[in-house]
């Protein structure tokens, strides 16, 4: 059982960790202003809103470990960072006794996810179903371990901030205007701009804990794994805010993609983690795997 939810937090966290001018001249906000004039404004909007309604699909090859699909929807609000989500797909589904649905919960850095009945049945877990993953405690628990590097990168990616993500995308020297579209019923002017590597894990705190040495290396083994860089596209309302956003990255093995999309631009993101008594510690049941693979 522990190794099933290790598995299916892994299978969602490894997902979403795997995935941050010139005018087109077209009618609406391209004719007016430039991709990067648009794109400020948009940065500036949503860094007031505070807060939206997501929706996020997330994808990864069949062929690719841990591939698969995942779709998650709920609040997210970042100042301060807070989430409350509902996962669910694929990624999911292909470890046995996992739940159909996930629902996760973060606040203070901390992710909090509803393991579902057959955790509460769990004789070890006194019938806690609430898993607590704190970020840092993670990151420092893994030092070199690499899927412990990626499982708590993967669990800052799940807060994609989209202030954050609108300026990392000004910074890319090919940001495009595409042409207006409609998104959910509403017009929106199209932009996309690419990234290398080093640029994204630039913009990635989580991995701040790593030296400049650990880096280097991470770094060479992403672009020799056969990744180029990441394509990140968005879509900007009449009111300057994003009203979806995409993020596709090249592998060998296929693409891996994310597309958000939002609504509801200031709604209250207000979350309530579980009570203490129904929650257990991710990093005790890491150390129990890890002595029990040496064993």
């Amino acid at each position: 059982m522990k190794r099933t939810m290790y598995g299916s937090a892994g299978a969602v966290l490894l997902l979403t960790g795997a995935v941050a001018c010139q005018d087109g001249g077209a009618d609406g906000q391209g004719a007016q202003r430039s991709a990067a004039q648009v794109l400020t404004a948009a940065f500036e909007k949503t860094t007031e809103a505070k807060s939206a309604r997501v929706t996020m699909t997330m994808s990864a090859p069949a062929t690719m470990k841990d591939g698969g699909n995942v779709t998650a929807s709920g609040v997210l609000g970042w100042d301060p960072a807070v989430m409350d989500l509902t996962v669910e797909g694929s990624a999911l589904a292909a470890e046995p006794d996992a739940p159909e649905k996930v629902r996760m919960i973060w606040r203070d850095n901390v992710m909090y996810m509803d393991m579902g009945e057959a955790a509460a049945r769990e004789a070890d877990l006194g019938g806690k179903r609430w898993m607590k993953m704190d970020l840092s405690a993670l990151a420092e628990e893994a030092g070199g371990d690499a899927l412990g590097r990626k499982m708590s990168g993967g669990l800052a990616d799940m807060n994609q901030d989209p202030a954050q993500q609108l300026a990392l995308l000004l910074d890319s020297p090919n940001l495009k205007h595409l042409g207006s579209e409609k998104i959910d019923g509403q017009r929106a002017e199209h932009y996309k701009g690419t990234l290398t590597v080093e640029e994204m894990m630039n913009s990635n705190d989580s991995l701040d804990l790593l030296g400049p040495a650990e880096r280097k290396q991470l770094l060479g083994s992403i672009e020799k794994s056969g990744i180029k860089g990441y394509d990140t596209e968005v879509w900007v309302n009449e009111d300057d805010l994003p009203v979806r956003m995409d993020v596709a990255m090249d592998t060998p093995e296929g693409t891996v993609e994310m597309s958000m999309t939002y609504a509801d631009y200031g709604a209250k993101a207000q979350v309530t983690v579980p009570p203490a008594a129904q929650t257990f510690d991710f990093l005790e049941m890491f150390r129990d795997l890890g002595e029990a693979g040496r064993t």
